[in-house]
């Protein structure tokens, strides 16, 4: 049941984080934000999310540098946890694979609306 799963979503654009959390919530996700990356690895170290959906382009710590440290060698590992990366910038093939394979899932935005997304995450986390 989605109304059980939780996400946490590392992003700072205050209109998307609006929309895409609208839409999660609405879906019974319940979701809790982090405006920057630094924030987003303390809680997502500390509490027990179902996903984080992480944006590369966040201040203090980016998107990658979050990931490097959950899933890179040496990382916690977050094992309860599934990540997805959600962003804009187009990444090289090589950064991109690197990119996927410490993340269980890669989104970009520009390509999926809230209610896509929705779509998208259920197959990974449920609900």
């Amino acid at each position: 049941m989605a109304g059980s799963k939780t996400i946490l979503f590392i992003e700072d654009d205050p209109f998307i984080v609006d929309i895409y959390v609208h839409s999660l919530t609405k879906a019974g996700y319940q979701v809790e934000v982090a405006s920057d990356g630094a924030v987003g690895l303390e809680k997502a170290k500390t509490g027990k999310y179902d996903l984080l959906l992480l944006d590369i382009m966040v201040p203090q710590m980016t998107g990658i540098e979050v990931l490097e440290h959950l899933r890179g060698k040496g990382g916690t590992g977050l094992p309860h946890s599934k990540i997805v990366i959600l962003t804009n910038l187009a990444q090289d093939d090589e950064s991109r694979r690197a990119i996927e394979a410490q993340a269980d899932g890669y989104l970009i935005k520009a390509d999926i609306t809230p209610n896509k997304l929705v779509e998208l995450i259920k197959p990974i986390i449920g609900g």
